[in-house]
């Protein structure tokens, strides 16, 4: 069924809401005082067009915009874009008893993102569809860092050698790291495995497995030189990354002796740390602990830093074993509530927690704030630029 209305707000997916027989519908692509053509199902709808665009409407830059459900924002211009992002952040804070605005929005799409995952399916390969499971075919992606400009023919030449798949890419200093992921019992090594010479990859994985390495894929996190684990957690943007470590590095105090660094993964923050003093990291990823060791190991000018493989989930450190001035953690979607309950209860003076779900951490941040911290320094880091997703920090003092 067909309908013409109004949209009246922006909901947090980054859908126009529109109110048709007293009932709410959510429109992918439409904004706020538009006057639109709908084609309803149930509670979701799909825009047919725009009858009176909102003054706000700006052209998309990619022609895949509105068909590829990889971006959902391209369409706002830059006061409203900001504005939705930072109402992202505070709202959850505001329901979670906390009124503190963001003190800065700092643009951290840089030169791009420089991981991606495109789905190769027999209908092409690219991101799904907006509420879909298929695949919207695309031959490049304008939002990804020049060094992934190959990554729709790589995962098309993986398609004509296992058939359907995931494929992972990470652009890192001396090439792509590509990890495969599919479901059929057949693929095998020897189908893929030419595709690291045609594609002049660091590295080739298969359903977590290494297929062959051309060289070491390596990152750099501030002085260090980190060799990827196979499908370990990057930031998405190097920019991004450089900005949350230069946050963690300004909220230290020069009279700081002890930093723990929590969910540490490969050491972004105790890599950093550890050029002025010693660290000791904790996280549950085996394989990020031994990369993050093996950086240490070869990094010249380096404090000491303890890297222990440890679930801050099930086994958070206690209120006694934290026993530090300084701690920074960035957990990961779900949050660290386990590990924020003991900081809560502990005399650590100040803890800066980097966080990329919304939700989380307006829950984890009230834990704090309910145990005797101060929180401060709120920002918004967009890496996930023309997405719903923000990154955010914040400083909690007591």
């Amino acid at each position: 069924m067909t309908s013409i209305t109004t949209i009246t707000s922006l909901g947090h997916k980054g859908e126009g809401v529109a109110e048709i027989d007293g009932h709410k519908v959510f429109v992918p692509f439409a904004l706020p005082g538009e006057r639109v053509e709908l084609e309803l199902d149930g509670d979701r709808a799909t825009l047919l067009g725009v009858i009176a665009p909102a003054a706000n409407r700006i052209e998309p830059f990619c022609p895949h915009f509105g068909a590829c459900g990889g971006c959902q924002l391209q369409h706002l211009d830059r006061p409203s874009y900001e504005a939705f992002k930072i109402g992202l952040i505070e709202t959850p804070l505001r329901f979670a008893g906390i009124e503190l605005s963001v003190s800065r929005f700092i643009d951290a799409a840089g030169a791009g993102r420089r991981r991606a995952t495109l789905h190769a399916r027999r209908e092409g390969v690219g991101y799904m569809r907006l509420r879909s499971h298929q695949v919207h075919d695309i031959d490049a992606c304008p939002i990804l860092v020049p060094g992934l400009d190959k990554a729709p023919d790589i995962a098309r030449a993986v398609f004509q050698a296992v058939g359907e798949a995931d494929v992972s890419l990470v652009a890192t200093l001396s090439g792509l790291d590509v990890a495969i992921r599919t479901e059929k019992k057949q693929a095998r090594h020897d189908r893929v495995a030419p595709l690291v010479a045609r594609f002049k990859m660091a590295r080739l994985a298969l359903n977590g497995e290494m297929v062959l390495q051309a060289q070491p894929p390596i990152v750099e996190m501030g002085r260090a030189r980190v060799e990827l684990p196979i499908g370990s957690f990057l930031q998405a943007t190097a920019e991004a990354e450089n900005l949350l470590a230069d946050y963690v590095l300004n909220a230290v105090d020069r009279k700081v002796k002890t930093v723990a660094d929590l969910f540490c993964g490969l050491g972004p923050f105790a890599l950093r740390l550890a050029e002025e003093r010693p660290v000791k990291a904790f996280d549950n990823d085996r394989a990020g602990i031994a990369a993050l060791d093996q950086a240490r190991r070869f990094t010249k000018g380096l404090r000491e830093i303890t890297a222990k493989c440890q679930d801050l989930f099930r086994d958070p450190l206690t209120q006694y074993e934290l026993n530090y001035d300084f701690v920074v953690l960035d957990p990961p979607r779900s949050g660290a509530e386990a590990q924020v309950r003991e900081l809560a209860k502990s005399k650590v003076k100040t803890v800066v927690m980097a966080a990329c779900d919304a939700r989380t951490f307006a829950r984890d941040a009230a834990i704090l704030v309910a145990g005797g911290y101060a929180m401060s320094d709120l920002v918004a880091i967009d890496q996930f630029t023309q997405s719903t997703h923000i990154e955010m920090a914040a400083t909690f003092r007591r």
